[in-house]
């Protein structure tokens, strides 16, 4: 088992790699910093230890790091095999590492590509350590004369200099011998029977299994022609049998060290196509014409070329970057011609994005960096890496789709909605126009939903929708803000038309009779009408009136609809929110919040032939393995006045309102604190995941709130997961990694919650330091039937991974899903076939509120 020394800083990166490697029966030993991985290598008594070393290549210069990089170049450990990881590719990097043997360069992204580079590294410090013996070894010589005197004389003085030598009488002979065995010096009498020396020096010359042999003829007659013909077939020395011992020793010597520095650079091409072909981008370079002047595999795999011949030569421009964009590779202009002006310029380039043409023709998006290519300080060309990055393409543009567009109807969204009317309020502060904002709440989708099942509650949205969509104008805009609620967008239309508008969208509605096996149901809506004009002061303030007025229609019956006014409807809503506020600050001080508790399992501890159709996936595997349930997320609920639960939509929209989530965030944390504390040791073993909303992403309110938790309690910090989601982490950026890289010091854990929803660049996870990221439902709910929801999974699981991180799939609501998530990679799921959020722990049946009750 090779043992390999492993530095990186990153807790994360530290992490997936240890995994990786233990996958592959390594024996590792983890550093984190850079000052004891220096103290590491200088042990003399674990010197010969390490079979190689994996180093994350540092983000800031430091001292310690300059010291690290110098040691591993120096003679005491520049024999040991060296993998760089870095997260990009400049020129700093790339010619330390091509000025030290035995080192292999890969891009983070591509981490896993270190299973196929290392032992190519491993073998290659093998072999290169015979090498380093044949460096030292004798050369081996082939003396060829027809004289025995003179191959007994020759041979001795051969001997005296360390050299291996072997002899043959005659061409025919020699020749045979340079065929079975390997020579690098072979020195060969002029004058033989059977062939003379210039014509054996051509035919060893013109063989490639011997064109390598350094040849050198050997004659007693000082003739002109003798000199003329041997030169000219080969040889690099003409030698006299006449001549002083230690001359020929000399010229023998001479010889041999040409041998020698010619090992040497081929020993140097060799290491460097290695590393070349270690890399898993595509890497080729080009003269100051655009020529094609080396390739790597990866160049070759990537534009589907099986051999490097087909390539060499050609113009990169001509052969297959034709186009510099999808625009361009659409209209045939425009061309930017990026090689060139790296070339002309002299500069290097990076994060371009281009389009390179495969050999079949297909287009296929890429990432460039372009580097001057300096000989003598004289620019001869460029050497270009690239990336297939379609993949990440087409997800990034599917994302942003999903970004602004629901899902199940494939109607706008909720943030689509409010961006238009966020303009819709800016425009009219310019005009004297009107607009109106109608809110649609369906008045029987609960009944349906819960009478013949979620899925002809789904098909009942879809069809809602598709009825609303039939009578738009097209400069409105319908969108769907989430759950059985619906907004329209009307533009330019007056107090009487709007009134007008929403009486036609409620009669559609209750006229449409709603089908589901063989029986017929009647759709109601309540619609809450709100005018935008230029008196109206923000957006917020458009959909909570339209909301107001949506309840108020409620109120009057059902089926009916409701414009608002501030004058009389203002006290309702007041009503409304400060009941709301009263009840949630009472929740706080009484403790009438309660805890529920949902399991997140890991894919890799389920049995696929052994699932149950229905019901509670935890609770069946308990049965043969109690503590398989380790993990649960925490959810609220506040109790009514009769005991029952409340979900937490009905009452967190106020304390987002009111700004109470920090207190609520607070009353969270100590609450599962405290219940944890008193479980007992025997649940020392389980982790809790707890959400942060965006109003408690400030590090200097919520690291001392878990911090003297922790120390209070006795708690181990690992067994705390945080959650936030996507959106408040990227609006809020750096006060999001500031507070994940504080908890983090103490022990906890992060998780990127909702992934998906909003639109989050993959650089962002970069800059993200999460363990886990949890894929919204969205795209798991429909992936039974929609390859796209499953090629989104699959990427961002691949991604993850890519990234150290591990991911958790949510709305897992049958077995048939959890096996297609299996297949897409995921580690963790949670939803209701796992298990329904229940005060319960589902391990051993615990009742959390008996324990501290």
């Amino acid at each position: 088992m090779n043992k390999i020394l492993f530095i990186e800083k990153s807790a994360t990166l530290r992490h997936a790699m240890h995994k990786l490697l233990l996958r592959h029966n390594y024996d590792v030993e983890l550093v984190e910093d850079f000052e004891s991985g220096l103290a590491q290598l200088s042990d003399g008594a674990r010197q010969t230890r390490y079979d190689g070393v994996i180093l994350g290549w540092p983000n800031e210069t430091h001292t310690s790091t300059d010291e690290l990089l110098t040691a591993l170049s120096e003679p005491a450990h520049a024999d040991l095999p060296l993998l760089i990881l870095a997260h990009d590719a400049d020129s700093a990097k790339l010619g330390w590492v091509s000025g030290r043997k035995r080192t292999g360069f890969l891009m983070w992204d591509n981490h896993e590509d270190v299973i196929r580079t290392l032992p190519k590294l491993l073998s290659q410090q093998t072999a290169e350590a015979h090498c380093d013996r044949d460096r030292n070894a004798q050369i081996r010589v082939l003396l060829v004369d027809d004289s025995p005197t003179a191959r007994v004389k020759f041979r001795k003085l051969l001997d005296t200099c360390g050299y291996v030598t072997a002899t043959a009488s005659c061409s025919g002979e020699a020749f045979e011998k340079a065929l079975q065995e390997k020579f690098d010096i072979a020195i060969i009498d002029y004058f033989m029977p059977d062939e003379n020396g210039d014509a054996l020096c051509r035919r060893l010359r013109s063989n490639p299994q011997t064109s390598s042999i350094m040849l050198a003829v050997l004659t007693s007659t000082y003739l002109d022609r003798v000199i003329q013909s041997s030169l000219a077939a080969g040889a690099v020395e003409c030698m006299f049998k006449n001549e002083a011992d230690d001359l020929f020793r000399a010229r023998v010597a001479s010889m041999s060290r040409i041998v020698h520095i010619t090992k040497r650079i081929e020993r140097e091409r060799t290491r460097l196509d290695g590393i070349l072909s270690s890399v898993g981008d595509g890497v080729f370079g080009v003269d100051k014409n655009c020529n094609i002047t080396f390739t790597n595999p990866a160049t070759r795999q990537l534009l589907g070329y099986s051999h490097a011949e087909q390539i060499i030569g050609q113009h990169a421009e001509s052969l297959f970057h034709k186009y510099e964009t999808l625009h361009t590779h659409t209209n045939h202009n425009n061309d930017l011609h990026y090689l060139e002006k790296a070339i002309k310029d002299g500069r290097e380039m990076h994060g371009i994005e281009s389009i390179f043409n495969r050999a079949d023709g297909a287009p296929m998006q890429v990432e460039l960096t372009i580097f001057p290519l300096l000989i003598d300080r004289h620019q001869e060309g460029a050497v270009i890496a690239f990336r297939d990055v379609s993949v990440r393409k087409l997800l990034e543009q599917e994302l942003k789709w999903q970004a602004h567009h629901d899902p199940l109807t494939k109607l706008l969204n909720r943030k689509y909605l409010e961006d238009a009317i966020v303009h819709e309020v800016q425009r009219l502060k310019r005009y004297e126009d009107q607009s109106a904002l109608l809110y649609i709440d369906l008045d029987r989708f609960k009944y349906i939903n819960d009478t013949i099942g979620h899925n002809a509650g789904d098909q009942l949205l879809i069809e809602v929708g598709q009825q609303l969509q039939g009578r738009m104008r097209q400069s409105d805009v319908l969108a769907r803000l989430g759950g059985d609620e619906f907004g329209i967008l009307l533009r330019n239309i007056t107090e009487a038309g709007v009134n007008n508008v929403a009486e036609k969208f409620r009669s559609v509605l209750a006229n449409y009779d709603f089908v589901r096996e063989g029986r017929s149901y009647k759709i109601n809506t309540s619609i809450g009408i709100t005018m935008i004009d230029s008196q109206t002061s923000s957006p917020g303030e458009v959909l909570s009136n339209a909301d107001i007025a949506c309840h108020i229609a409620k109120g009057k019956g059902r089926n009916a609809c409701h414009l608002y006014t501030q004058e009389q409807d203002n006290k309702t809503a007041m009503d409304m929110e400060l009941g709301w506020s009263a009840r949630l600050h009472q929740a706080l001080e009484k403790n009438n919040f309660q805890l529920y508790y949902q399991p997140i399992v890991s894919l890799h501890e389920i049995d696929l032939d052994n699932l149950p159709r229905e019901g509670n996936l935890c609770e069946h595997i308990c049965q043969t393995n109690p503590d398989c349930c380790h993990t649960y997320e925490v959810l609220l609920r506040l109790n009514n006045p009769h005991g029952d639960p409340i979900s937490p939509n009905a009452f967190l929209p106020t304390a987002e309102r009111f700004n109470m989530m920090r207190d609520i965030d607070k009353w969270v944390i100590n609450a599962t604190m405290q219940q944890m504390a008193e479980l007992g040791p025997e649940y020392n073993h389980i982790t809790f995941t707890i959400n942060l909303s965006g109003q408690s992403l400030d590090p200097d309110v919520v690291v001392p709130l878990v911090q003297q938790g922790i120390e209070k309690y006795r708690i181990s910090p690992s067994r705390f997961l945080f959650e936030i989601t996507e959106t408040c982490a990227i609006n809020d950026i750096y006060a999001a990694s500031s507070l994940i890289e504080r908890l983090s010091e103490l022990g906890c854990r992060f998780a990127l919650d909702d992934f998906g929803t909003g639109y989050c660049s993959f650089s962002h996870l970069k800059r993200l330091p999460v363990d886990y990221i949890k894929i919204d439902g969205m795209f798991v709910k429909d992936i039974l039937t929609d390859p796209m929801d499953m090629a989104i999974i699959r990427s961002i699981t691949n991604i993850a991974h890519s990234l150290g991180k591990e991911t958790i799939a949510e709305f897992v609501e049958s077995p048939d899903v959890l096996k297609l998530l299996k297949e897409c990679g995921v580690d963790y799921i949670q939803g209701f076939y796992v298990a329904r959020p229940s005060p319960k722990l589902v391990n051993k049946i615990v009742d959390i509120r008996k324990i501290v009750g």
